[in-house]
């Protein structure tokens, strides 16, 4: 079956001179941002993992802001990964992790389907948010880990074991939040990955599901094909071979 996974990173800002407090201009650019954690849960499992740079304690006391172990362990999650769903994963979280990869020259990891819920939330949908703490909070399934804002960044950055605490049950919940509002959209998203391409099989193309249900017929330019809807997820799907249907003969 599809290997599917859920992830979510967090970061630390870059750190910068400026002369003022409003709208500045860099005047040197001191450290660039680095990785804190990535939180991450596989499909078959039930639980949500944290990778952080305090997993790895004497490297974490020598140099503190190198992430190398946690960017490398990101990097063996996509290469083992079919499919990877994240919240504004395409313009954020997978650019930010190509960016620690290439800094530690790993390389690019296998390529992946990337399941993207924030573009789904705006492809298909007009909610008030598109923030994943809405979203969760508007379908009923949860809200995000208050942090009390960025003194938690600063906690961590300052090595503060209880602010760590924090970051890692913010992390875990953002994953968990991003599954089940995953689940909600999924029905809709039409580019969803075709999950009997990686089993062979001929179930639901969306969930994998082998509850499918005839619902009428779909209709294209040049074909008719039989329509199913998954018991299961919801999600609407079609035989790949058009069907042969009779059509009334026309009289002159």
């Amino acid at each position: 079956m599809a290997k599917i996974l859920y992830y979510d990173i967090e970061t630390a800002p870059n750190l910068s001179m400026v002369w003022g407090q409003y709208e500045q201009n860099v005047i040197a650019h001191e450290r660039e941002w680095y990785m804190l954690c990535v939180s991450y849960r596989w499909e078959h499992e039930n639980k949500t993992h944290v990778t952080s740079l305090v997993d790895f304690p004497s490297f974490y006391k020598k140099d503190p802001e190198n992430d190398f172990h946690v960017v490398k362990k990101l990097w063996e999650l996509f290469d083992e990964a079919d499919i990877v769903i994240a919240h504004n994963g395409d313009r954020f979280d997978m650019r930010k992790a190509n960016a620690r990869f290439v800094a530690h020259g790993l390389g690019p990891a296998s390529p992946v389907k990337s399941v993207d819920t924030l573009k789904a939330a705006r492809r298909y949908f007009m909610f008030n948010s598109n923030k994943l703490d809405h979203l969760g909070d508007h379908l009923g399934v949860g809200r995000k880990v208050s942090t009390g804002g960025f003194e938690t960044w600063a906690g961590c950055m300052r090595g503060d074991m209880k602010y760590w605490k924090l970051m890692i049950k913010y992390a875990k919940q953002d994953v968990d939040l991003l599954r089940k509002v995953y689940m909600k959209l999924r029905p809709w998203m039409k580019n969803h990955p075709n999950l009997n391409v990686y089993d062979g099989g001929h179930n639901c193309p969306t969930c994998g599901s082998s509850k499918l249900q005839k619902r009428g017929v779909r209709y294209t330019q040049v074909a008719t094909y039989q329509q199913w809807q998954c018991n299961d997820c919801k999600s609407y799907s079609r035989t790949r071979v058009s069907e042969q249907v009779e059509r009334p003969s026309i009289v002159p």
